[in-house]
């Protein structure tokens, strides 16, 4: 059997505002063309289906859409849900939906129940919040779990389920699932099972042979832009796993960062290769340009991310009363102004400054 690994979609989610639909869908079209050039029997999906409980409907037809594309391709599909999607939205219809090949599991009362393809039973445990289910830990609600599956899985059986695994790593796109401070379980809790399909963390990484996160399509933020995305062909014999090979997806648009004055960025002829890219851009310059993102565009056209850190500045780290104590409404104006633009207010701006203070004062009054 063949099957392919796949988690974390986020349909519907967008990047600082940038729409992300046609990379979604770009990928669901590598999805079937693997699922038809690799005779893939099953795509197991590990959760975060969508980017929110209560996606939007495009998102929801893009769903459906894919999860037909992939049956006609040949394949069966495994679901479960994730710390992102609403169990019971994901999960409406479940029953009615296994006699098309789609598999729904978002219960945890359903996760001991295998779903068996081909003689190869597939446990799909969902993300579990803990306490939901009377838990304190995750440890806990998922050592439940997967202890349940254990005690009826078969020698050759696979599990996926939806968690921070410890050792693995994470990135800012991530929605915090700690409790208490502690987040990861033990990767022994999946010991003993012949493949475990992880999502979450949106790194492709491996934690084992059997033990692996697929990571998401696409980078849902530029602490990702690093990754190479893509999903896990795993191939399994009569004796267990036979062999695992990273299938890299699309990639739409490059993620990059760039970081000087803005003359600079914007006549560094080596930066020609990343003018198509989506850009985080952090400029340098003393004062904070004006227009700089109008200025920007002219050559990057999808400038998505602007800070302004000038070099040689260092910003105080004492809190925002202390810095303001005994002073005056005007001073502190003026050295806001100095602040966001880096350079002090002229006397002109000082005088409009005071005019406007003034103008509170007469309005409580």
């Amino acid at each position: 059997m063949r099957l392919l690994h796949t988690s974390d979609w986020h349909l519907g989610r967008t990047l600082h505002r940038a729409s992300l639909a046609g990379a979604q869908e770009a990928f669901v079209d590598h999805l079937v063309s693997v699922v038809v050039s690799e005779r893939v029997d099953v795509v197991v999906v590990s959760g975060d289906v969508y980017d929110r409980a209560v996606p939007p409907l495009e998102a929801v037809a893009r769903c459906e859409s894919a999860f037909v594309r992939l049956r006609d391709a040949g394949a069966k599909v495994v679901v479960i849900s994730g710390n992102h999607d609403s169990a019971r939205r994901l999960g409406f219809g479940s029953a009615l939906l296994d006699a098309s090949g789609v598999f729904l599991r978002t219960s945890l009362a359903r996760c001991a129940e295998p779903v068996v393809i081909d003689g190869v039973a597939f446990f799909a445990v969902p993300y579990l919040e803990p306490a939901a289910h009377g838990a304190v830990s995750h440890v806990a609600v998922l050592g439940e779990a997967l202890a349940r599956v254990r005690s009826v899985a078969p020698p050759v059986s696979v599990v996926l389920a939806h968690c921070w695994a410890a050792g693995g790593h994470a990135t800012e796109s991530e929605r915090d699932i700690t409790v208490g401070g502690v987040g990861s379980v033990p990767v022994s809790l999946f010991d003993g099972f012949t493949y475990a399909a992880l999502g979450h963390l949106h790194g492709a990484q491996t934690l084992s042979e059997s033990l692996r996160y697929s990571g998401s399509p696409l980078a849902y933020s530029f602490s990702e832009a690093h990754q190479v995305k893509g999903s896990w062909l795993v191939e399994l014999g009569d004796a267990g796993l036979s062999s695992v090979t990273f299938v890299p997806a699309p990639v739409p648009r490059r993620l990059s960062t760039l970081r000087g004055t803005l003359a600079g960025v914007l006549g560094d002829a080596s930066l020609a290769g990343q003018e198509a890219d989506w850009l985080s851009v952090v400029l340098t310059d003393t004062a904070r340009p004006e227009f700089a993102m109008e200025r920007l565009t002219t050559r990057f056209p999808n400038v998505l991310v602007l800070a302004h850190e000038p070099e040689g500045v260092v910003r105080s780290a004492d809190s925002y009363a202390t810095r303001v104590a005994g002073r005056t409404d005007l001073e502190i104006g003026s050295a806001f102004v100095d602040h966001v633009r880096g350079t002090p207010a002229s006397p002109a701006e000082v005088a409009l400054l005071g005019e406007a203070v003034e103008a509170t004062r007469l309005v409580r009054a």
